[in-house]
């Protein structure tokens, strides 16, 4: 869908094709997709007379253009498109993308992190969250406080699903051990780490547990590898582990929104990709490979994983809620 990727954090203007509720096409410019598509689809006020009435609209294709000059140039040629035309355009540009073509509910595709010291805390931000959000991950932060699996139990009986993100790295058989005794515990994911032995131990006791391989973690950049004496490129380095970890029986991987794209062409469908590292056009703390929404699904994210961003805005449920739909514009 996407005729020219920004890098991440930059800021250009979009030119944009919407697939309305009667099929017809739609095209205009924004600098914030995320935002204009909400508007179509929500606000009278600020959508255009002719996507209102024709709600939903769902975003079809998108290029970037560096100035709203060139952006509006590139705009006149498409509405001067014919509608043959128009839809060549959408179907070639659906050539260049890795959007997800799992079964999954849209709403389920966004986990939330549960980054909290203690487990009232991340249950007042559920609470806050509501229908918002469907999905947690809980990690180390939340293990260490007390109390991890009763919050797991707690959150199934409010029908969410839970992401177990504790990073299994130890001798085969005690991984072997800790996922045999989780995977009873109501969890839809767990993340492992490690070499090939470890890898395989821990699928042999999965049962319905999806255990997703950690590639390279998204705070690490190509110089921290180096530091870590990994001489490899990054990306290579995230085929390398993906590949093993299918090979070892893990149903997907951990990767950032970079390499996913890489990844959906060697792999196609064959995994699962879950992308952390979600992050508004600017960033500003730790993560230094990250993406925004859009970027990660069109780069073949089947899940993303979205942490600080919610959990540190103003009104926490409205940001998940914007999330929210920016997914359902992009799988309908």
């Amino acid at each position: 869908m996407t005729a020219a990727e920004p890098s991440p954090g930059a800021k250009c203007w979009l030119v944009y094709v919407l697939r309305c509720a009667d099929h017809s096409l739609y095209s205009g410019i924004t600098l914030d997709m995320a935002r204009r598509l909400r508007e179509h689809n929500q606000e009278p006020g600020r959508a255009a007379a002719y996507t209102w009435p024709r709600r939903p609209v769902r975003l079809v294709y998108q290029e970037a253009h560096p100035d709203r000059g060139a952006a509006s140039r590139r705009e006149a040629e498409i509405k001067k498109m014919k509608k043959a035309e128009k839809e060549r355009l959408v179907i070639n540009s659906d050539k260049r993308h890795f959007l997800s073509g799992k079964a999954i509910t849209p709403r389920e595709r966004l986990i939330a992190a549960l980054d909290f010291p203690a487990v009232e805390d991340a249950k007042k931000h559920v609470e806050l969250l509501g229908d918002a959000v469907w999905f947690y991950k809980l990690g180390l932060e939340l293990f260490m406080a007390g109390g991890y699996f009763e919050l797991i139990d707690w959150l199934a009986e409010r029908d969410k699903k839970v992401f177990v993100d504790l990073k299994f790295f130890d001798v085969p058989e005690t991984v072997r051990a800790a996922v045999r005794q989780l995977r009873n515990r109501g969890a839809t994911f767990a993340t492992v780490h490690g070499n090939d032995a470890m890898l395989r131990a821990a699928a042999e006791e999965k049962n319905d547990l999806r255990l997703l391989g950690v590639t390279v973690l998204t705070s690490l950049d190509q110089g921290d590898l180096r530091d870590l004496g990994f001489a490899v490129d990054v990306k290579a380095l995230v085929l390398s582990r993906a590949r093993r970890a299918l090979q070892a029986g893990c149903d997907g991987v951990i990767s950032s929104g970079l390499e996913a794209a890489s990844l959906r062409q060697a792999l196609a469908e064959r995994l699962l990709i879950v992308t952390p590292g979600i992050r508004p056009v600017a960033n500003v703390d730790d993560q230094k490979r990250v993406v925004n929404v859009e970027q990660a699904f069109m780069n073949g994210a089947d899940y993303i994983v979205v942490g600080r961003p919610i959990r540190d805005a103003a009104r926490p449920a409205k940001a998940a809620q914007n999330i929210q739909e920016t997914i359902a514009g992009l799988f309908g």
